[in-house]
């Protein structure tokens, strides 16, 4: 009898046990926030009307960056959509994954190529731990919308639904059947006939019948080229003045179809009662296209170069009631405070030492300052300019030549391995950096390139230094 009374005692033991823990699981997953990851292609620092824009239209990004923080010194991880995309799921630097552009290193004629290049890698490596891969730990469903780019297919990386990724960097069209993405990639169905509709579509479908807590990754292919307009919104800009050189109708009918879009994606959230509690971050993956596309001005060049242009992103934080908005001018974060922030928004601190960026959780949040550090970037590699006669790079050539960049600060220094040059720039002062300090502030120049090197020998990161016998010295 008594051992039949220690039995029973015991399955009660059990099933309270089991009650508690189940009762625990299912609250954390009511009250655990779900996160929306808005990653916009090429989308320039200016592009949007939050930011300053009187050319483009984008009210209802507009209304989100209202209720959010805007950080109006955000940068890509990268100046180009591979590694900058690289970065921010894996939380490296792209000394870490090595993936420094699209397709191969040595881009450009081999005449004006004075290095052989690192050589590229184009494939995330599956040994790095994701950011999709630690939200499902900790219990949410996954999903990728639109571009990938970092390998095959993203349900190899955490990602429980995969709607349009793969490897390709841009559509063949926007326009049904969308060449290369309806190929590979396998788009089909729905009412929608523009490839930006289409996506917004079946992520709708996803949203529709999601339970919390979800992480979505939206991610556009929408507004890299090919510019496809949106024939209906044409009329809106094509007699509308220019402002500060953003006058391609054509594109700013991409950019508030986009817009659109996210007004939907929003609608849904509210539908639901999901948005309240949801954690929205936007960015763009690099700076926008200089030239004949948009421009980003007061800040110089564009997408594929390290000049403020191409690095320098829209960027903001989103959670009704817990962020409060408004906008910092002064803070810069990086691409690479994405994966972290995440982590401690969630509670998991298990990779805490090997991310390379920092939790903004606090700042956003609490308005906790954080202390300051340095940014890098790494590009050792070439990447050809696309219009000679129409760039701000310093060459018309490229985009950029194999070098790095650290800034601190307000202070930015720009380093190229071609011809150890220096270029050092005071961002407060000169953001369209265009006043070259590293002769007149030796002791600016020799700091932060000391950093530099430190950081270069802290993350191996890949020099070029062998001569390329192809390369043919050019007379100015």
């Amino acid at each position: 009898m008594k051992k039949h009374l220690n039995i029973t005692v015991i399955l009660l033991q059990l099933t309270l046990l089991i009650t508690i823990f189940s009762c625990a699981t299912l609250d954390n997953h009511s009250t655990q926030p779900n996160i929306v990851l808005i990653n916009i292609d090429d989308m320039g620092w200016n592009d949007v009307s939050f930011m300053g824009s009187e050319y483009y239209d984008t009210p209802h990004i507009d209304a989100l960056a209202d209720q959010g923080l805007v950080f109006t010194q955000g940068y890509a991880a990268s100046a180009n959509c591979a590694p900058s995309r690289a970065s921010i799921h894996s939380g490296k630097w792209t000394t870490r994954h090595q993936i420094y552009t699209v397709a191969h290193s040595d881009r450009g004629k081999a005449s004006d190529r004075k290095l052989i290049p690192i050589k590229n890698t184009t494939v995330l490596d599956k040994k790095f731990t994701t950011l999709s891969q630690k939200l499902k730990q900790q219990g949410y469903i996954t999903c990728h919308s639109g571009k990938w780019h970092l390998s095959d297919d993203p349900l190899e990386y955490g990602f429980d639904i995969n709607i349009a990724g793969g490897p390709n960097g841009a559509p063949g069209s926007y326009y049904s059947p969308f060449g290369n993405i309806n190929n590979q990639i396998k788009v089909e169905g729905g009412k929608s006939e523009y490839l930006t509709d289409l996506i917004m579509e079946k992520t709708l479908l996803f949203l529709e019948d999601v339970k919390d807590p979800f992480f979505l990754s939206y991610s556009p292919y929408a507004v890299h080229t090919p510019i496809h307009p949106v024939d209906s919104l044409l009329y809106k800009y094509e007699n509308k003045p220019p402002y500060k050189g953003q006058k391609n109708p054509r594109y700013a009918t991409m950019v508030e179809n986009l817009d659109r879009n996210i007004g939907l994606l929003v609608d849904m959230l509210k539908k639901r009662k999901l948005f309240d509690n949801t954690f929205i971050i936007f960015t763009s993956d690099n700076g926008g296209y200089y030239g004949k596309i948009t421009m980003q001005k007061p800040l110089r060049a564009g997408k594929g170069s390290y000049y403020e242009g191409g690095i320098r992103v829209p960027f903001f934080f989103l959670w009704k009631d817990r962020i409060s908005p408004g906008k910092d001018t002064q803070t810069t974060i990086s691409h690479l405070d994405i994966f972290p922030t995440l982590m401690d928004l969630v509670g998991d601190d298990s990779m805490v030492n090997e991310l390379d960026g920092y939790s903004l959780l606090s700042l956003t949040t609490k308005k906790t300052a954080l202390k300051e550090r340095s940014f890098f970037w790494h590009f050792p590699i070439y990447l050809q300019g696309y219009d000679i006669k129409d760039n701000q790079n310093r060459d018309s050539l490229f985009r950029t030549r194999p070098g790095s960049v650290i800034r601190k600060g307000d202070w930015k220094l720009h380093y190229y391995f071609e011809d150890n040059d220096v270029e050092v720039f005071n961002l407060k002062d000169d953001i369209e950096e265009r006043n070259n300090l590293a002769e007149v502030n030796n002791l600016k120049k020799q700091e932060l390139l000391d950093e530099l090197k430190a950081w270069w020998k802290k993350t191996d990161a890949p020099i070029p230094t062998e001569v390329n016998s192809y390369y043919k010295a050019r007379l100015n």
